[in-house]
């Protein structure tokens, strides 16, 4: 079969979804269950931990029992039931238990496309990570273009019904025919490379984590009010969803060109030029909080999300085997996708509360260490090259 167009396909239909749950998700629970900022971001912080738990344990302990596609039905059907479930959903608790139980399943769905992505990688199966990861990136523009028109026409109800639909649509591709390496059950002694701790006995694990841990939690505060901060500047609804897509298409255009034309650059260089790329967005929010001044800073998501993903893939791809990816797509998950992006989600809500552009500014915090370190790591693969 042609595995460059099945890891497309998985892609473009994850992040259909992900492009609604991640820019309106917050914005639909305030409008339509009435509960305030402060609240959505203590629920979806929550959430964010039980993602974390989820990614960092469950995550990759059935990664080592069962193969990749039966890990994605399984989590695809298991966030299909987390939906259903904000239906009768209308307090605050039972906001807060439908979001855990969405994070629990719903969020597992990224680390496990990754995973089987760098084990087709790894087995000379898929020839181009990024061609493939693109069609993700497009899947999420197609999303809030279309969820654009909807709202504009029937409101802020049809996000969840969007979001229904979607996952309905990654269930059921996910009971077509896969690449038959992903449907195989890891060996016995494939699963037994020792514990989440032995990654950091490979060189400068650690210190490529800290630096895309940082690098991700500075996306906080764009990715739970970034809609609400474009209704605060009066943006036109009918532009909300086009401004946040100028982030998506930066990256699809990254994605595009990434492996011809950033294979040679290393991965120091590329994480270094992710900080400084997401320094620069967070500080043009922060000058000039108008519309421009925020689609101009839009395509820097090229750099602070897609140039420091690509980044650490390429990282685990050349120095994680096969049977430790999962494990470092949990740790990458948990620690940079949730925990770190729920403390920063807390921090950041407290700035909106006192002037919404200081969510933004605040941010800063984790890219300028993040560059420091990036430039410490790149220095250490330039020694290690002229040994």
């Amino acid at each position: 079969m042609n595995t460059q167009y099945w890891m497309s396909k998985q892609f473009f239909s994850f992040f259909m979804t992900w492009g609604i749950f991640l820019p309106y998700w917050t914005g639909w629970m305030i409008h339509a269950k009435g509960i305030t900022v402060q609240q959505v971001s203590l629920i979806m912080s929550l959430g964010l931990i039980a993602r974390g738990l989820s990614t960092l344990v469950a995550f990759p302990y059935f990664s080592m029992k069962f193969s990749s596609k039966t890990l994605l039905n399984v989590a695809g059907i298991g966030t299909l039931i987390a939906i259903l479930c904000y239906i009768p959903a209308t307090s605050f608790t039972s906001l807060l238990i439908a979001t855990l139980l969405l994070h629990i399943f719903y969020p597992t769905l990224m680390p496990t496309l990754d995973t089987a992505a760098g084990i087709l990688v790894q087995s000379k199966q898929l020839n181009h990570y990024g061609r493939s990861r693109q069609w993700g990136s497009i899947g999420f523009v197609v999303a809030g273009i279309i969820l654009t028109f909807f709202t504009g026409l029937l409101g802020d109800d049809v996000i969840f019904w969007a979001l229904l639909l979607g996952i309905l649509l990654f269930v059921s591709l996910g009971f077509m025919r896969a690449p038959a390496i992903l449907s195989q059950k890891p060996l016995a002694e494939q699963t037994d490379k020792g514990s989440l701790f032995a990654l950091f006995r490979i060189k400068n694990f650690g210190l490529v984590l800290i630096v895309v841990i940082l690098l991700q939690a500075a996306h906080a505060s764009y990715y739970n009010y970034g809609y609400l901060f474009l209704q605060e500047i009066h943006a036109p609804n009918y532009l909300i969803g086009g401004i946040l897509n100028i982030a998506v298409i930066a990256e699809i255009l990254f994605f595009s060109i990434a492996d011809r034309k950033f294979h040679r650059f290393s991965i120091g260089s590329l994480l270094a030029l992710a900080a400084l790329g997401s320094t620069l967005r967070w500080i043009l929010i922060f000058a000039f909080p108008n519309v421009i001044g925020f689609s101009i800073a839009q395509t820097l998501h090229a750099c602070s999300f897609a140039m420091g993903h690509y980044a650490f893939m390429k990282y685990l791809i050349k120095n994680v085997s096969q049977a430790q990816i999962p494990k470092a797509q949990g740790i990458y998950s948990a620690l940079a996708l949730s925990w770190s992006t729920a403390l920063l989600t807390i921090f950041g809500g407290y700035l909106y509360q006192i002037e919404p552009r200081y969510a933004f500014i605040g941010m800063i915090v984790c890219t300028i260490p993040s560059m420091l370190l990036a430039l410490v790591y790149r220095k250490l693969e330039n020694k290690k090259e002229m040994l």
